[in-house]
């Protein structure tokens, strides 16, 4: 076991950050996929579709996490199309709504 740690310790630490998502991506797949309903920007308090919120309002709501957000993103809604991320875009958009919950 000790004989792995130099080179673990070599590892680049952005891999991990990678499982996170990115968020600046997430948002032009956002503005891509998701802005034809939703208001993806933030400040926008108005979604084109008055039924879709906003994706500051689902940042806010209590409890909220990447992972909430990855459950109901691959889960059928009756108001919303199936919309087929790649892994890696899911991430990055869960990343972006997610940090938002900062944004006035």
């Amino acid at each position: 076991m000790i004989r792995w740690l130099p080179m673990l310790l070599m590892m680049p630490v952005g891999l991990h950050a990678q499982e996170f998502g990115n968020s600046e991506a997430g948002l032009r797949v956002a503005r891509e996929a998701c802005a034809s309903c939703h208001a993806v920007e933030p400040g926008q308090n108005q979604s084109p579709r008055s039924q879709a919120p906003t994706f500051t309002r689902i940042a806010r709501i209590p409890g909220m996490t990447t992972t909430a957000l990855t459950v109901a993103m691959r889960t059928s809604h009756k108001t919303m199309p199936n919309i087929m991320l790649e892994p890696g875009e899911l991430r990055d958009v869960t990343a972006y709504i997610t940090s938002l919950h900062k944004h006035p």
